[in-house]
């Protein structure tokens, strides 16, 4: 079969409803994919050149793919993305990488907590790896066998891992798992995802309600990925190894993270709780995860499917203090949109994503979803006039996931 000569896929931004650093720990998550995103257009070209242009950043990036993969650019940088996601195809795949012109056009914020830069990785790989049927690698069909295997499979570009027999190669300095990545290949138009995590696995769907819109209020705080704020998310994500590590050389077991060590044994969890020194950062970290992965989003999930919007808003703010005691990962900024948006009567209201700045989501009747927006926005510039000047808002509701837009 020959190769096409373009192809474009789209890919979404996701809203994690519930989950925060729950799935690299092997918990669970509730997820929806947006009806925002990337669409990345890949073209072929003659030679062995590499062209990589963002309409956001106004920028292209030029890879010489006879060169030898240069190291990584600043973290952050868009063009580190690209660069992790072509060097680990090309380092898993030899001989299938071609010179191609590739676009990106995206209507999805920034720096928003909505994971534009893993929309970027998953968005290259489905444009360029089927310009260069990747797909058609024996490694490539013997591992990723599904959408699943495919999400996990781009949580180890982005972290650098090996994925199986596919070695890992540099990722882009950040200690992250799949849940992004599962929330754009798999999430389900009007539906919300369970998803469990080490391994990925689907536990449920439910229906987002018909009458409700969410509502995202962009703090104007950038979730960046750099300096000390990168620093501030890899202890939260490392915390959960160290939690682990404790554990192991306690009991002479070789977990791999927390979600198998409560699958141990219906003990397990009480038994780790007493292994961690109370008062300490690893102690309220236990205590989210757990908290988090084996009693709230269950919980809200079952009283999203029974139409109880009570409860599950109950349930979404316990999440959410358990975010700011336990994670530490919140800003007085999403902090105040939060609680601005449940006094101001949304169903629920959260932070999301990996936390130190980005956005907010507010589940809202979808008849007064505009107004909500700019009311809350306003409300929260009169206490932020610095962050708030650069506000915005967007409202959505769960879309379909990634797909390809054409190919010829």
């Amino acid at each position: 079969m020959t190769r096409p000569d373009e192809v474009a896929w789209f890919v979404p931004g996701r809203v994690e409803m519930l989950g925060k650093h729950t799935d690299y720990a092997g918990g669970r998550s509730l997820l929806a994919a947006v009806d925002r995103g990337h669409t990345v257009t890949a073209r072929a070209r003659e030679d062995r050149t590499l062209l990589v242009t963002s309409s956001i950043a106004r920028e292209t990036l030029e890879i010489d793919l006879d060169a030898e993969p240069a190291g990584r650019l600043g973290a952050g940088h868009w063009s580190g993305y690209v660069r992790t996601v072509v060097d680990r195809l090309r380092a898993n795949f030899p001989g299938r990488s071609r010179g191609a012109e590739i676009s990106i056009e995206s209507d999805l914020p920034l720096a928003a907590g909505m994971s534009s830069s893993s929309a970027l990785v998953v968005g290259l790989a489905l444009a360029y790896g089927e310009l260069c049927r990747m797909g058609d690698e024996p490694a490539y069909r013997e591992v990723v066998t599904d959408r699943e295997r495919l999400a996990e499979y781009l949580g180890c570009v982005e972290n650098g891992q090996s994925y199986g027999p596919l070695a890992g190669h540099r990722g882009v300095g950040t200690f992250g798992g799949s849940e992004d990545h599962v929330a754009m290949l798999c999430g389900r138009e009007a539906r919300m995802v369970q998803y469990s995590f080490c391994p990925v696995g689907f536990e449920r769907a439910v229906p987002f309600p018909e009458d409700r819109a969410l509502v995202i209020a962009v703090s104007g705080v950038q979730a960046e990925k750099t300096g000390s704020a990168l620093e501030h998310y890899n202890r939260v994500s490392l915390s959960a190894r160290d939690i682990v590590g404790i554990w192991n050389e306690r009991t002479g077991r070789r977990d791999a993270t927390l979600g198998d060590v409560v699958a141990a044994d219906p003990g397990a969890a009480d038994a780790l709780r007493a292994l961690i020194d109370p008062g300490t950062y690893l102690s309220a970290r236990l205590s989210q995860f757990l908290e988090e992965s084996e009693r709230i989003i269950p919980a809200a999930t079952d009283a999203l499917a029974a139409g109880d919007l009570a409860t599950f808003g109950s349930l979404v703010d316990e999440s959410q203090q358990l975010a700011e005691e336990g994670l530490g990962n919140q800003t007085p900024e999403t902090v105040a949109l939060q609680r601005l948006a449940r006094e101001m009567g949304a169903d629920a209201a959260s932070a999301f994503g990996a936390g130190f700045g980005g956005s907010v989501w507010a589940m809202v009747p979808a008849e007064r979803a505009d107004r909500f927006a700019v009311d809350w926005v306003d409300r929260y510039a009169d206490t932020f006039p610095v962050a708030g000047r650069a506000a915005t808002w967007l409202v959505t509701r769960p879309g379909p996931p990634a797909h390809r837009v054409w190919s010829s």
